[in-house]
């Protein structure tokens, strides 16, 4: 085996006995030497070249959240609720900062939630009109800590509107055929998070009805409807977009026995997140397509059981309608 020894002993002969030029020549080849020793396999170094391989490697992406910092193992539980004082149709979104996956659950009712990275898990919890107001108990337990939260659901006035029908049959049959499938769509859990941050306008337009309105019909309040979802007025043909990326998971046809809905599109955001486009007068994409925001997925019509063109879009958490509006003004942007 050589020896680094021999080498300096080889050094101070040279310094003695031979000329300058001759003791550069003798360092220069010593110094090959020793990178021949550290890269035996290679008859070369490349050196350049090696920084080059390792400059191509993408550093691994740093996920922060906005919210809660990173927590260290051994402290307590890292909690926010937004809103902070929710009202009626609102979507409470519940940040945890743990080690495990927590559990969250409001009035008994569990939902899931989803790792957003460091250690932050965000839980969704939907609430419409038709919940009772007043204090909610939220639990969350992870990492053997259990934390109980009172939440205050604050009520929310919601316009009325009185509507008549004319007789019918009351024994005519239904087709739930359509509602079904409208059912299984809502009840998707992906855990994948396609959207980001606010949603878009998905159509020109002005607001025409807004969610949460009840209704009289022949004088009678209908005590499990409210309208779930807003409603644009546009003219026939006008666009209709992806409010936010995410995979088409329902599309249903008039002229298939969706006779209420008409043609319709049903985007899945993720984790629980959806949208439903209503009453179109032509579908352009198919199930299985996975859409970005902006993406144009039909076109405004007046299918099934309206009384002209509009657009119904109807935004789901979990199954639950919940307002599209916070979402859509950036109050709700998780």
């Amino acid at each position: 085996m050589f020896k680094f020894s021999s080498l300096i002993r080889a050094l101070g002969l040279s310094i003695a006995k031979r000329s300058f030029l001759k003791l550069a020549a003798l360092i220069i080849a010593s110094a090959s030497l020793i990178l021949l020793l550290i890269h035996p396999s290679s008859g070369q170094v490349n050196l350049p070249q090696r920084i080059n391989v390792l400059s191509q490697v993408p550093a691994t992406p740093q996920v922060t959240s906005p919210i809660i910092p990173p927590r260290q193992r051994g402290e307590a539980l890292d909690i926010q609720v937004n809103p902070p004082n929710p009202q009626l149709g609102d979507t409470i979104a519940v940040t945890i900062g743990t080690f495990a996956n927590p559990t969250v659950s409001l009035e008994g009712k569990i939902y899931p939630a989803f790792p957003r990275g460091n250690n932050i898990w965000v839980a969704l919890l939907p609430t419409t009109p038709l919940d009772t107001p007043g204090t909610k108990s939220l639990l969350i337990s992870a990492e053997s800590e259990v934390r109980q939260i009172s939440l205050p659901l604050a009520d929310r006035s919601f316009p009325t509107q009185r509507i008549w029908l004319p007789g019918g049959d009351d024994n005519e049959p239904t087709d739930d055929y359509e509602f079904d499938r409208v059912a299984e769509f809502k009840a998707l859990v992906t855990p994948e998070k396609y959207w980001q941050g606010t949603l878009l306008r998905p159509t020109s337009g002005g607001l025409t009805t807004g969610y949460g309105v009840r209704r009289y019909y022949n004088g009678v309040f209908a005590e499990d409807y409210f309208h779930r979802g807003l409603d644009y007025g546009a003219d026939t043909g006008e666009p209709v977009i992806a409010p936010a990326a995410g995979r088409i998971s329902l599309v249903g046809r008039a002229n298939q026995r969706f006779n209420v809905h008409g043609n319709t599109v049903g985007i899945d955001h993720g984790q629980g997140l959806s949208s439903i486009m209503l009453h179109l007068s032509r579908i352009e994409v198919q199930e299985g397509d996975f859409v970005e925001a902006g993406q144009v997925v039909g076109r405004v019509g007046a299918t099934g059981a309206v009384t002209g063109p509009h657009l119904h879009w109807g935004l789901f958490v979990h199954g639950l309608s919940i307002d599209p509006v916070p979402w859509r003004e950036g109050k709700f942007a998780q």
